[in-house]
């Protein structure tokens, strides 16, 4: 561990990181914000839905119909992807067989998701990911023989990650990037059960997962039509968050800043630097009220994940059967998805993976001190990395959903902020990358001991 008290002259090292941040990762973040192709999407979503049904018991031989023509195209399609980038994804299935769960796996079931890898060129352990689902259904969750277009649910989601792959394969990144369609989550959440344990089994670093889950409607039931706004779902804190640290939330704080809800507000920031007419909504919950979607296995495992999707959702085009009633259209056609927005939602997450894959490691051991003090004191471990320029600090009111104030430091483990006191604010430290990234703040918990 480095520990190092002198103290870089602030407006010397924010000119450092902003000349950095102007020449690298803006520029190209810059240029992602703008480059997925609403055109692109429309065809993708155009031939999932042409499958007639991706119910996960549908057909799995012919070459037309069914999940398993599907999921072979989805791998078809991420295999042309990786050679038009020189063969840079790992494209690949992760499977497992799903017992009859008397609900609604009605007969054992072998779930297949779709998997491409864009190794990381530093930290090829380190994954961010994005998925979208490869599975409908209409009305009875069981029938898996009648038309289920799912043309928004869910295969706007997919064709953004598959939209997503191809604008960030044209980029090398520190850490890597996984692309996935994941299948059995309107049976379960089956698929990313089976991905979440692969990722625990094989030890994988998960830095993020963003699971698109309805990326494309504008036509709320509520009847406005808004393609302005998004929304961003996390938990507040992990599940695997241990006994001492809930009982040290009750004192010091800490409960709406779980890794999850730091992953939303990242997303929230990234958006305004770089979206145009485009503003993302934190909500504070796991997931819609009753219901769940596919980064709810990750977050189980203790992963961080959060779930990306439009502001008014059209509950008459959701698990739906075909069919029209009083003049109402009802099922998820093509019709009620608006591509361009599709798009910039797409846009939204290949920056978020962008400038995640593009962060160094987050600061470890973060602690806080200043009880009776005029001042807050904060404190972690320097990570051994030529990579990183520094830290930041931020802070925020106790009642701000969003992080209000920060100050860079430098490449230092020891930092007081003067005269600002530890009872009026939240606290957190980010790492700073040479290329101006910044990896997700972290929130400290614990206190730094006595005599440190």
């Amino acid at each position: 561990m480095i520990h190092i008290k002198k103290i870089i002259p602030v407006f010397l090292v924010l000119l450092t990181i902003n000349n950095y941040s102007q020449t690298e990762a803006d520029k190209i973040l810059f240029e992602i914000s703008t480059a997925p192709s609403a055109k692109r999407i429309e065809n993708d979503i155009k031939t999932l839905v042409d499958f007639g049904t991706r119910h996960t018991l549908s057909d799995t031989i012919s070459t037309t119909r069914g999940i398993g023509a599907a999921r072979r195209w989805i791998k078809a399609t991420f295999d042309k992807v990786s050679t038009n980038c020189n063969n840079c994804l790992e494209v690949k299935y992760i499977s497992d067989v799903v017992k009859e769960d008397g609900r609604r796996i009605i007969r054992d079931t072998k779930v297949v998701n779709v998997v491409a890898i864009q190794k990381g060129y530093k930290y090829p352990n380190r994954y961010v990911i994005m998925s979208g689902d490869i599975d409908s259904r209409v009305t009875d969750p069981n029938n898996f023989t009648s038309d289920a277009p799912g043309a928004n649910d869910n295969a706007s989601g997919m064709a953004g990650t598959i939209e997503a792959a191809r604008v960030l394969s044209k980029y090398k990144f520190p850490a890597s990037i996984i692309y996935v369609g994941l299948s059995g989550e309107e049976q379960g959440l089956y698929g990313g059960k089976i991905l979440a344990e692969y990722a625990k089994e094989n030890k994988w670093d998960i830095v993020g997962v963003l699971n698109n889950d309805m990326i494309g409607n504008i036509e709320g039931i509520d009847g406005v039509i808004d393609n302005s706004t998004f929304r961003v779902f996390s938990e507040a804190i992990s599940m695997k968050t241990t006994e001492n640290e809930r009982n040290s939330m009750r004192y010091y704080g800490g409960e709406v800043d779980g890794p999850s809800r730091q992953l939303a507000r990242y997303i929230d920031d990234i958006t305004d630097k770089y979206m145009t007419n485009l503003d993302a909504i934190m909500i504070y919950r796991l997931d819609r009220f009753g219901r769940g979607g596919h980064h709810t296995p990750f977050n189980n495992e203790g992963f961080t994940g959060v779930r990306i999707m439009e502001t008014h959702e059209n509950y008459n085009r959701q698990h739906q059967d075909l069919r029209e009633e009083n003049g109402i259209a009802y099922g998820d056609v093509l019709q009620g998805v608006n591509f361009e927005y599709a798009a910039k939602l797409t846009a939204v997450n290949s920056l978020t993976l962008a400038s995640l894959a593009m962060a160094s490691v987050e600061p470890k051991n973060v602690m806080i001190a200043g009880a009776v003090q005029p001042s807050t004191r904060l404190k972690w471990d320097v990570e051994d990395d030529e990579n990183i320029l520094g830290y930041k600090i931020y802070w925020r009111d106790t009642t701000s959903p969003l992080w209000q104030h920060s100050m860079f430091v430098g490449k230092i483990s020891d930092y007081t902020l003067k005269n600002i006191v530890i009872d009026n604010y939240f606290f957190g430290v980010a790492s700073v990358s040479k290329n101006g990234a910044e990896s997700l703040i972290q929130f400290p918990r614990k206190l730094i001991p006595k005599g440190e």
